[in-house]
């Protein structure tokens, strides 16, 4: 889905008199609806149509949306380089999820030699301004040591962002940290209640599954006091509505 602009709540209409005017922000605007048919027929031709102009006058959410057009080849032939293109203006305009997709694309070799020093430089930046899975990545990244030095405690510091906003899997990932004791004390009470999280987030399936089987391990090591203590604890994370296992 596209970054949409503060124009996203006018209508088609209102958004193509002022887009056919040339303001970026309305042609972006209208790239979004195209991409997500909202008011308009969906049209990822047009969607890319209309991102492309506004990129070219600079508008970084639309650079990036342009990206994300090629990189996923919605609406034009996919091109790993012209998304390193477009994701790069905008990334260093300062825009976090450019710099996160730049950031993927180092990591993956898209577009780009594969350069994990790179990858890493580009989810710092998006991580700092507190993107979910730039933290998620760079926690990645200290923990298996690709790009930066291995480092647990850095690995933990930014899984725990990411998982305080609701990423499963950091949360499981800072989980594992937890229950073995790498970069935060060992601690069986706090692994079960972020391996109980991560589960109630992940469909049905392996990831659930892992997640389940890591929660009841850690339980296996704990009173049922620390067990109770934890699933209340991990309640209060969830969304209202929600269910740890």
């Amino acid at each position: 889905m596209a970054n949409k602009s503060t124009l996203e709540t006018i209508g088609a209409d209102e958004a193509r008199v002022a887009a056919e005017q040339g303001h970026a922000d309305a042609q972006n605007d209208l790239g979004g609806k195209y991409e997500d048919g909202l008011g308009v027929p969906q049209d990822y031709v047009e969607a890319a149509k209309w991102f492309h102009l506004a990129a070219e006058q600079g508008l970084a959410d639309a650079q990036n949306n342009l990206g994300l057009m090629y990189g996923n080849g919605l609406g034009v032939p996919r091109d790993y380089t012209e998304a390193v293109k477009w994701h790069e203006l905008a990334a260093r305009q300062g825009h976090a999820y450019a710099q996160h997709n730049l950031g993927v694309m180092y990591d993956k070799g898209w577009g780009v030699p594969q350069d994990y020093a790179e990858a890493a430089r580009w989810y710092r930046l998006a991580a700092e301004q507190g993107h979910t899975y730039a933290q998620y990545n760079l926690g990645v990244m200290y923990n298996d040591g690709e790009g930066v030095r291995g480092d647990y405690v850095d690995a933990a510091k930014w899984f725990g962002m990411a998982a305080e906003q609701g990423e499963a899997d950091a949360q499981g990932n800072l989980g594992g940290l937890y229950y073995q004791g790498l970069g935060v004390p060992q601690d069986y009470a706090r692994a079960h209640m972020l391996f109980s999280l991560a589960a109630s987030l992940f469909p049905a399936g392996g990831k659930r599954d892992n997640a389940v089987n890591n929660s009841n391990a850690a339980a296996e090591r704990m009173t049922p006091v620390q067990i109770a203590a934890a699933q209340n604890l991990a309640q209060k994370w969830l969304p209202r509505g929600g269910q740890a296992y």
